[in-house]
């Protein structure tokens, strides 16, 4: 078995020491070295000569999917993909498995002594698999993401969510989470805009549905995620001819603009099949529209936040008798797909 020589590429200071420390502490693993982004390890890569890359998903510039994607078609190396957004079972993980990358690794969160040394012998066993990988002849990668996600088909429902500043986080995940044929989705965010552009885009290139800013007469398709954050409007559906998101010149309702709750009581009215949710936040909006889905025959769920804290929105919730399902930060996107699957609906 050969020596791992391993290249970081991590925008994150932090983060390539991190990984330079788990690392270094493995078994047969050498780190020759680390670059802050693509265009660093493509002049690193010819002097250093690493037979392993461990890459970052989001970074300013180039984005790691389109630095793997340039790797493979001019200079093939073994890559793994390091982020919080590439857990076996994301779309974001079936993309990098799909474009070449050897394997996928999230990025750990917590760094107890335990947790650290789990990490470093299963990092160090995946980071040498890859540097004796035969790229040439290898079969298809098999990641969690294809076996999960390969036969999936949504059922054609319409996922609704309205979020705040602190479920960026659970929404950031669910749309990684997302295969590229996914349930047409919108995302109320009542959050700064500028915030959200920063959290939001540097997902686009790297997730496998698409990112869209909601607009007047926007026309839904599946594959989709709209966001609804825009201050000055709020956004309606409409399903006359087809399903069109159009902006609304109002005052704000209960303080709220745009309004979950006149987004939701769109889609009661329209009476198109739908699912929906309230992740967490202090705002009481989206309740009543909520409740309004409810009756229409909607499936409803809210964040459950016993776990990760922050404000729930069942309390209001139970104060109009909604009977929504609660979810955990950490199930919500595997939650949706299951639920808007096509066989699942059948069965």
């Amino acid at each position: 078995m050969s020596t791992a020589r391993v290249l970081i590429v991590d925008d994150s200071t932090a983060m390539r020491a991190l990984f330079r420390d788990i690392l270094e502490q493995a078994k047969g693993v050498e780190v020759v070295g680390d670059a802050r982004s693509a265009e660093e390890a493509r002049k690193l890569i010819p002097t250093l000569k690493p037979n392993v890359l461990t890459l970052d998903v989001e970074m300013p510039g180039m984005s790691g999917m389109e630095f793997l994607a340039e790797l493979m078609e001019n200079d093939p190396i073994p890559v793994i993909m390091l982020s919080s957004v590439t857990q076996d079972g994301t779309g974001t993980a079936q993309k990098a498995l799909e474009l070449g990358a050897v394997g996928c690794f999230p990025k750990p969160l917590h760094t107890t002594p335990e947790q650290f040394n789990a990490t470093v012998a299963k990092l160090g066993a995946i980071v040498n698999e890859a540097a004796n990988t035969d790229l040439k002849n290898r079969e298809a990668p098999q990641g969690g993401a294809s076996v999960s996600l390969a036969d999936y088909r949504p059922d054609g429902r319409i996922v609704v969510l309205a979020g705040a500043t602190e479920s960026i986080e659970v929404i950031r995940e669910t749309i990684a989470g997302y295969p590229a044929n996914c349930p047409e989705t919108v995302v109320l965010i009542d959050a700064d805009e500028s915030f959200i552009d920063r959290m939001i885009d540097p997902l686009r290139p790297s997730v496998a549905c698409k990112i869209e800013t909601a607009g007047d007469e926007t026309m839904m398709v599946p594959g989709t995620v709209y966001l609804v954050y825009a201050k000055h409007k709020h956004v309606v559906f409409e399903n006359d001819f087809a399903p069109l998101l159009k902006l609304v010149e109002k005052e704000p309702i209960g303080g709220a603009r745009p309004s979950a709750d006149m987004l939701f009581a769109s889609f009661a009215r329209a009476g198109t099949p739908v699912l929906a949710g309230l992740l967490s936040g202090t705002s009481k909006d989206g309740a009543r529209g909520l409740q309004a889905l409810s009756k229409s025959g909607a499936d409803v769920f809210v964040q459950d936040c016993v776990e990760t804290g922050g404000e729930s929105r069942k309390p209001a919730l139970d104060e109009l008798g909604v009977a929504a399902e609660a979810v955990t930060a950490a199930e919500v996107g595997n939650w949706i797909l299951a639920k808007t699957k096509e066989k699942a609906k059948a069965a």
